[in-house]
């Protein structure tokens, strides 16, 4: 591909939409300007002319102009990406926006890379193929963020996965990642393999993922706590170096508020997962009691978070005894609650409720994400 490049496609509602990409995007620019595009919301320029003689006349324009800023032109032979995004987010059960992306230079496609948690086709695609654009999909109630993009090499399909989840930023390469799945270009089967199949999955993997993420929280404060334990049973550093009283106490507290900052996960995560246990349908329904006193813990974890914000730091011992005590809760009840998130599938999303058209429909434009 070109240093500069400009793709040209067709908007349903924008006429004729260019693209400019490359790592000398900014020719591509000046192209596209000079021959009378102008740019528009997310930096998709349009040709403002509706009519037909005009505008065939101001791409021919643009040809030799881009011919004199050494960029190339090329012509999709997909619709806009904007208008498929937004048919398949109109189709979707709930409420979902759809935002267009456009990674002009390869290194913003590059700094996208570590935010896809996808265990498929799509995170391959991205580390291995140019992708100069892509669209978004946001479900704003629950705030699940897809990604679609052209599937490369292919004239018709699209490729759909889905940015890491907030709180699990780190999940890049994550076993627990759900797979991308291939959509037709036909907006009615896209958005029902979507709600069918990808929503489904991406959900179980949420929730494989946040229970994984406790579970290890949890087994990494119980080996704090036993070399804590056993370094104030024998007055001695792992080494065997002897401990005195006051690197006793300075110890103590570090390995208090190393597990307090650890147990922010749970905090975070458990209780989505605790609304979804029903121990009454399980092999164990005596562990009710077990994750009411969990929840509580985690409800008692959280007053203290919400103290600490608006009243101020509070004195070290009462902060550390409160925040111990919830910590210990979970080290106790921990192994119950993991058995009860293993078996709790997570609530599902309505499926469509008629068979969606499989023609395009008209939409509203969506709103500029850079």
């Amino acid at each position: 591909m070109a240093d500069a490049h400009i793709v040209l496609a067709y908007s349903r509602d924008a006429g004729i939409v260019a693209i400019a990409g490359g790592e000398q995007y900014p020719w591509a620019h000046t192209a596209l300007e000079e021959s009378g595009f102008r740019r528009g919301e997310a930096g998709v320029y349009r040709l403002p002319a509706d009519d037909a003689d005009a505008s065939r006349a101001t791409v021919a324009g643009l040809i030799s102009c881009a011919e004199r800023h050494r960029t190339s032109v090329s012509t999709s032979s997909r619709r806009f990406i904007g208008d498929a995004a937004r048919d398949i987010a109109r189709l979707l059960p709930g409420q979902w926006s759809a935002t267009v992306e456009i990674y002009s230079h390869p290194v913003w496609q590059e700094d996208l890379v570590p935010w896809i948690w996808d265990s498929g086709e799509l995170g391959r695609t991205l580390q291995t193929e140019r992708i100069p654009y892509a669209a978004t999909l946001t479900d704003m109630v629950h705030g699940t963020t897809l990604l679609l993009t052209e599937r490369p090499g292919r004239q018709l399909d699209y490729l759909i996965g889905a940015f890491a989840p907030k709180g699990l930023e780190e999940g890049f390469g994550d076993p627990h990642a759900p797979r991308s799945i291939v959509l037709p270009p036909f907006p009615g089967r896209a958005a029902q393999a979507v709600a069918d199949r990808y929503l489904p999955s991406y959900e179980q993997a949420v929730h494989a993922r946040r229970t994984a993420a406790i579970s290890t929280v949890l087994q990494r404060i119980r080996s704090e706590r036993d070399t804590w334990r056993a370094m104030a049973a024998s007055a001695r550093y792992s080494d065997a170096t002897p401990l005195s009283v006051n690197a006793l106490g300075a110890a103590t507290e570090e390995f208090l508020d190393h597990s307090w900052r650890s147990f922010l996960t749970v905090v975070d995560h458990a209780p989505t997962l605790l609304d979804r246990c029903r121990p009454a349908s399980s092999p164990w329904p005596q562990d009710a009691a077990a994750l009411s006193r969990l929840a509580d813990a985690v409800a008692d974890a959280e007053v203290l978070l919400e103290e600490a914000v608006h009243s101020g730091p509070l004195p070290p011992q009462e902060r550390q005894a409160r925040a111990w005590s919830a910590i210990e809760t979970w080290l106790t009840d921990g192994e119950t609650f993991l058995r009860q998130a293993r078996v709790s599938a997570p609530h599902r999303r309505p499926a469509l409720a008629v068979s969606a058209p499989l023609r395009p429909l008209p939409a509203a434009r969506p709103a500029p994400r850079r």
